[in-house]
C-alpha cells in the first residue's frame, strides 16, 4: 500500500490478485470505501508499490520494477532486471528520479527513471529483505538482510557498506527510519524490534512481548513518537519511540528536570557503572541463547583465521573488513 503523498486523498494497493486498486481516502468514519476507484489488471503478481515525491506517479515491482502515471492504465516504464521476481521497491523521499528494488538473486538494484537500465547492481552473500531511504540523505539507504545483520549504503559506492547493524539473533524482515534520519526501526523473525542510532553498531533499545510472534513489518510514526510493528499473529502494536518517556503535557519544573537528567547522562554516560545500567535489557531466553551461541561461533571463525594467516605466507589471508564480507560483486549497467 502507498499513499498518493501529493493530495494525500487516493492510495494505491496490490496483492496477489494480480490487480492494481486506486483508493480514495474516506473523509468520515460513516463513509463508504468498500469498491475502488479504479482497479488495474496486471500481467503478474505485483509485492509492493512506492510513490515518487512530490509526484502522483508510483513505481510497482513484481517480475521487473515498472513505473506508472495515475492517468495511464499501463506502465510508462519498465526495467527487466533480470531475475524471477523484484520483492521491494521504495522510492527516494527527496531526488524524485531516484529507486531503488531488492530481487530474489540477493542483489540491490539502483535505478534512475530517466535512463533506460538500471544504474547499479550489487549482489550479496544472502537476501535483503527490505530496504528504507534516509529521508535526511537522498544519498543513503538501508538494507534489512537475511543474515541478521542491517547494513546502509551509500548510492555513490555500493559495494563499501558504510556501516553494519548487529543484534537481532534471525532473519531482519523490515526497516524503517525516523523522520529526523538519526535512528530507524527494525523487525526481525527472532520476534523483537530493535531501535538503531545511525552512528551505532548495535541498538539502544529492544522491544519484545511474550504474545508477539515474528516481526513481518515496522513503521516510524511521521511525529517522531511512537513505533508501529506487525507480527505473525495477525496484530498491530504501537510502541513508543523513546520507551521513558512520558507522554502528555509537562510542568515546566518537570521539564526541567528531565532535560538535567538528559544533560547529567549525556555527561556521565561513559562511566562503567551508569553504562551498564543503562544499556542493560532484559531479552527472553530464546534471544539471549542465540545472541551467546552466535558470540562464540564469531569468536571460534576469527581465531582460526587468524591461525591460519600466522601459518601461511605473507599476504596468503588478507585482512578483509567485516562490512565487506557480505558482498559478492557490483555490477554497473551503461546507459545505451
Amino acid at each position: 500500500i502507498s499513499c498518493d503523498n501529493v493530495s494525500g486523498e487516493t492510495f494505491i494497493t496490490v496483492g496477489h490478485d494480480s490487480q492494481l486498486k486506486h483508493w480514495r481516502c474516506p473523509d468520515s468514519i460513516e463513509s463508504d470505501f468498500s469498491e475502488p476507484v479504479h482497479s488495474i489488471p496486471l500481467n503478474g503478481v505485483a509485492y509492493a508499490v512506492s510513490h515518487i515525491v512530490n509526484s502522483a506517479d508510483y513505481a510497482t515491482c513484481g517480475e521487473g520494477i515498472q513505473v506508472w502515471n495515475k492517468l495511464r492504465d499501463s506502465p510508462i516504464r519498465i526495467y527487466n532486471l533480470g531475475v524471477d521476481s523484484v520483492y521491494t521497491v521504495k522510492c527516494n523521499p527527496v531526488e524524485p528520479d531516484i529507486i531503488v528494488g531488492c530481487g530474489s538473486d540477493r542483489t540491490i538494484a539502483l535505478l534512475d527513471t530517466r535512463q533506460k537500465c538500471p544504474l547499479k547492481k550489487v549482489k550479496m552473500k544472502l537476501r535483503p529483505n527490505a530496504v528504507s531511504w534516509n529521508p535526511m540523505e537522498a544519498f543513503t539507504f538501508t538494507a534489512a538482510n537475511e543474515d541478521y545483520n542491517l547494513y546502509t549504503f551509500d548510492i555513490r559506492k555500493l559495494t563499501d557498506p558504510r556501516r553494519v547493524y548487529k543484534g537481532h539473533t534471525n532473519a531482519v524482515m523490515d526497516v524503517d527510519y525516523s523522520p529526523t534520519g538519526t535512528e530507524f526501526v527494525s523487525g526481525s523473525y527472532d520476534r523483537s524490534l530493535r531501535i538503531f542510532p545511525v552512528e551505532s553498531f548495535s541498538s539502544r533499545e529492544i522491544y519484545h512481548t511474550k504474545r508477539m510472534q515474528q516481526v513481518l513489518s515496522v513503521l516510524w510514526s511521521l511525529d517522531n513518537k511512537f513505533v508501529l510493528s506487525g507480527s505473525d499473529e495477525m496484530n498491530i502494536r504501537l510502541w513508543k519511540a523513546n520507551a521513558s518517556e512520558k507522554l502528555g503535557p509537562l510542568h515546566r519544573r518537570e521539564r526541567a528536570a528531565l532535560n538535567y537528567n538528559a544533560r547529567l547522562l549525556e555527561v556521565y554516560g561513559e562511566h562503567p557503572e551508569i553504562r551498564r545500567i543503562v544499556k542493560r535489557r532484559f531479552v527472553p531466553r530464546s534471544i539471549y541463547t542465540a545472541t551467546k551461541e552466535h558470540r562464540a561461533i564469531n569468536l571460534s571463525q576469527r581465531r582460526k583465521e587468524e591461525n591460519r594467516r600466522t601459518h601461511s605466507k605473507p599476504g596468503a589471508v588478507p585482512h578483509i573488513p567485516e562490512h565487506l564480507k557480505h558482498i559478492v560483486k557490483e555490477s554497473v549497467t551503461q546507459p545505451s
